[in-house]
């Protein structure tokens, strides 16, 4: 939001003017009030669902009308019927719905909150930090202070954030992760309309192959019991390893002026997590980048299956999401930079490539079965010959996989 700190604003909707007593007095009630509210975890998220909607009052976020809403559950209607000869897996849809950007948001905060807590909690720990040991007797409220003033900034660029990626996002499983309720599958028209005028195709055709996205990643995370844990672990344990730099934390307070609202919104806190360089957390990120690329190069290719011959600018549309998955939308980039981790599958082409290979050596049914347990699924260097794989590993013996206990993923280190 570029005119409104933090979505503090006065009656009226307009930010405050530091030369307005009566303003100011206003604005500094609501710092007090976002300083003093409690918390959960390390997130102010109340704070962050503020932002959020602001940023999208003021960008505009169109409600669904009926006809939208009955065009999208015929589009998720027909994507399912498409899937049936592309993938052995059955519909995992329960539920369809039609979301504007707000209602995406509030659906997926959960899982938001699931992802971002264990980073939000180390830089908020380094903030508190930033009061010496010595003297935290002496200024115990200043250290608890400067703790929910860490919540509130995070949550603060959080929500921007979010509110910017809600602009984006087609789908609820359009970034890959399983981020709405379990068998509800959910477009977002206002989004659909956008992205498909920019392509400048019909776009009937682009919310039928969004539909077939959404509908195809409902049929993964339904049908897959263990994989919903595996990826969000996966991201979990990847971001346990991200370390804070305190130097960017220190410069970016220092930027700030109590009695300037204007400063707050100067306040950057993108590129103060770094991961470490150990291989520890070099093998977490290679398996999440993995698990990633896997799913999209499923999606990717069950949907251009299905697609071929029924869409007539199927090639465009499927090169377009290519490119789209691959490089990462605006709010996207800027997640990644706040949050330091990136959502983007990197190897996308090579795991549909794969899937590929598969269909052809195994059919629809064998290729599939690989998802009955994660170490069935292929590894990184499997990418590098994916005919090889689908042929030398066509005999895999099952017996020696133990099917009645779940399968484990590491636990994310402690902080």
């Amino acid at each position: 939001m570029p005119d409104i700190p933090f979505g503090f604003q006065i009656p009226g909707g307009q930010p405050p003017d530091p030369n307005d007593p009566n303003q100011m007095q206003q604005f500094m009630v609501q710092l007090q009030q976002m300083l003093a509210a409690p918390g959960s975890g390390p997130v102010n998220w109340d704070l962050a669902r503020q932002v959020a909607a602001s940023q999208l009052a003021a960008e505009g976020d169109p409600a669904v009308n009926p006809h939208e809403w009955h065009t999208v559950e015929e589009a998720l209607r027909v994507a399912d019927l498409w899937l049936e000869s592309s993938s052995s897996l059955p519909s995992g849809i329960r539920t369809s719905v039609a979301w504007n950007r707000n209602e995406w948001i509030y659906r997926t905060l959960d899982v938001w909150r699931k992802l971002c807590d264990p980073v939000a909690g180390r830089m908020v720990g380094a903030m508190g930090d930033l009061v010496p040991p010595e003297a935290r007797s002496q200024l115990g409220p200043m250290h608890a202070m400067m703790t929910t003033l860490g919540g509130a900034l995070f949550g603060g660029q959080l929500g921007q954030a979010l509110g910017s990626l809600a602009t984006e996002v087609l789908s609820a499983g359009d970034i890959g992760l399983p981020l709405g309720p379990a068998g509800t599958a959910a477009l977002v028209p206002a989004n659909i309309r956008a992205y498909g005028s920019g392509l400048e195709l019909p776009e009937e055709e682009v919310r039928l192959y969004v539909a077939l996205r959404e509908a195809a990643h409902q049929r993964l995370f339904e049908h897959v019991p263990w994989l919903r844990g595996h990826v969000l672990t996966a991201v979990e344990t990847y971001a346990a390893g991200i370390t804070v730099n305190r130097e960017a934390i220190e410069e970016a307070l220092g930027r700030v002026d109590p009695m300037n609202p204007e400063s707050m919104q100067e306040i950057a806190l993108e590129g103060i997590f770094t991961p470490e360089d150990t291989p520890a957390q070099k093998s977490s990120l290679a398996r999440l980048e993995t698990a990633l690329a896997l799913i999209e190069g499923w999606v990717c290719h069950v949907v251009d299956s299905a697609s071929a011959d029924r869409l007539p600018n199927g090639l465009k549309l499927a090169e377009a999401f290519r490119r789209r998955r691959a490089a990462g939308g605006p709010a996207e980039q800027t997640f990644a930079a706040l949050v330091g981790l990136e959502l983007r599958p990197r190897r996308l082409r090579e795991a549909a490539a794969l899937w590929t290979a598969l269909t052809t050596h195994r059919g629809v049914e064998g290729r599939d079965a690989l998802w009955s347990h994660p170490d069935l699924l292929p590894s990184d260097e499997d990418f590098a010959d994916p005919d090889a794989f689908a042929r030398a590993r066509d005999d895999f013996d099952l017996g020696d996989i133990d099917f009645d206990d779940p399968p484990t993923t590491p636990d994310p280190p402690t902080s």
